[in-house]
């Protein structure tokens, strides 16, 4: 937990999918085009056009002061019992190996988002920050709707010895969700959204491991300036992906609504006014949407998380009376290093990089529209383009 931030305060994110099955009417319609996956599924049926998965989105409160009444991906502001030196003795097992068994990210340094980059140890703590944002993540997703992803000490010796053994390019199946004793989840859910430090107790005596190793480093995202109040985050997106839907249910006080939904009902019903999500939800369900199969999905999330992620600090400005949200890439983005300098729109300031776009034109809340056409960094994908339906799948 870095207490030596001016602007923003540290956080995660879970944007976590789940398989459902398919009914004889959605398997009828005409196959998928492999093209629109850069990753290709071998010796499975490719899904048709729509999704065999679906993503939790949590709505928030409308007294909430952040985002109210915003639908959202699980997750919060870090906690310092996220970097508890107690949860040394949880992942004991694991303290050997770097980053306790996480796979290691080609990133080099220097280029790292400082929300992984920065020393924890100088900061105090000896839970690396790979390992403490994933604990946040998972935290705060039980804490909103009562999903435990976790491995049990029955399985920590067959996980630790696969790690031990593993290699790059080793394929790994979906993540089930483990199922514990309802009422004793239930008192322990209260226990920790009263007071999060509760949650290394409540593995140490359930005897369970928080599953860092199921989520993959997906996203960066940071609030812009003057946007959604005074508080501002900076937010590590991980990606999850499920087998099969658990069983969830929202907290009753951050959280007034819980739905599973396929980004593309998600973006429609966006579209329709029947719900609001912000630019990075609406960034990265547009992204999802280029992989409408969980396998694509969870082969390609796992493959490029080792390659790290870029920090992206939206710069927003008003133009024609419109939005114009700059990110990076984009010509008209800062390239000083605090990135709090206004956007010049000015002929010059555009010179040698007239072409590169990678912006929102937002003129209506509900009606952004991505404008991009750079090759994204550390092997991600671009968002599809324009409005989600059977012909834009084809």
């Amino acid at each position: 937990m870095n207490t030596g931030l001016k602007h923003w305060k540290e956080a995660a994110t879970l944007i976590l999918v789940a398989g459902h099955k398919l009914g004889a009417d959605s398997l009828s319609t005409p196959g998928f085009a492999s093209s629109q996956s850069p990753v290709k599924s071998e010796g499975r049926p490719r899904v048709p056009h729509v999704f065999d998965y679906d993503v939790l989105l949590l709505k928030r409160s409308s007294k909430s002061g952040f985002m109210p009444n915003a639908y959202v991906f699980p997750g919060g502001m870090v906690d310092s019992s996220d970097f508890s030196s107690e949860w040394l003795d949880v992942f004991k097992a694991f303290t050997n190996s770097p980053n306790f068994g996480l796979r290691g990210v080609q990133q080099t340094p220097e280029t790292r988002p400082p929300i992984f980059a920065t020393d924890r140890l100088k900061l105090g703590s000896h839970i690396p920050g790979e390992v403490a944002f994933r604990i946040c993540a998972l935290r705060e997703t039980f804490e909103e709707s009562g999903v435990l992803l976790f491995v049990s000490k029955k399985e920590e010796s067959g996980l630790l010895k696969s790690i031990k053994n593993r290699r790059a390019a080793d394929e790994v199946k979906h993540y089930k969700v483990n199922e514990l004793c309802s009422n004793e989840l239930s008192k322990w859910r209260t226990l920790v959204i009263q007071n999060p430090s509760n949650f290394v107790r409540m593995c140490r005596e359930l005897e369970v491991l928080p599953n860092i190793w199921a989520l993959h480093e997906w996203s960066n995202w940071l609030t812009p300036v003057g946007k959604y109040g005074v508080k501002r985050f900076d937010t590590a997106f991980f990606m999850c992906c499920m087998e099969d839907r658990p069983h969830a249910l929202q907290d009753q006080k951050e959280i007034q609504h819980l739905q599973w939904s396929t980004p593309s009902d998600i973006l429609r019903s966006f579209r329709a006014h029947d719900l609001w999500i912000a630019p990075p939800q609406f960034y990265e369900l547009s992204r999802m949407c280029r992989f409408p199969s969980l396998s694509d999905l969870h082969a390609f999330a796992r493959r490029r998380g080792t390659d790290g992620c870029e920090q992206w600090l939206p710069v927003v400005f008003l133009q024609d009376d419109s939005y114009v949200s700059v990110l990076p890439g984009d010509r008209l983005y800062p390239t000083n290093d605090s990135k709090a300098a206004k956007v010049k729109t000015d002929v010059e300031s555009q010179e040698g990089s007239e072409s590169a776009l990678h912006r929102f034109l937002i003129s209506d809340p509900y009606s952004p529209e991505i404008q991009v056409n750079i090759t994204p960094k550390y092997n991600h994908t671009l968002p599809l383009i324009g409005p989600v339906d059977f012909t834009t799948l084809v």
